[in-house]
């Protein structure tokens, strides 16, 4: 169990997607607030071997989400099973992360689904 917690770990560092996280709380405007631009710019500060890391597993994931039918999983089911992964931030504590969980989701979704455009 301890080898996944490494795993996990080091894939929120490998990725950075807190600076995407943090700054969407920022915003009050639902559409701004998970617009591609947004990420957009984070994508932008990430070290070019981490974003194309996330362009290879965002581009997988939507390939995942064109099989729906079969493994019933969209983009939201998987914004789901990946956010925490991808985007808890290490120092939050466990009510913070409870509360971020959608916030996550939403983030995570938005890149499957504009995956194409972020990338």
């Amino acid at each position: 169990m301890k080898t996944y917690n490494v795993i996990t770990g080091a894939l929120k560092l490998y990725f950075m997607l807190d600076r995407c996280r943090s700054r969407h709380h920022q915003l009050t405007d639902p559409y701004e607030r998970f617009g591609c631009e947004l990420c957009s710019e984070a994508l932008k500060q990430m070290p070019p071997a981490h974003c194309e890391t996330l362009r290879y597993l965002m581009a997988h994931l939507k390939r995942v989400t064109q099989n729906e039918k079969h493994n019933l999983m969209n983009a939201e089911n998987l914004g789901i099973v990946f956010g925490p992964t991808l985007m808890r931030a290490p120092d939050l504590d466990a009510m913070t992360a409870l509360n971020d969980i959608r916030y996550q989701r939403q983030v995570v979704e938005l890149l499957i689904k504009n995956e194409d455009i972020l990338f």
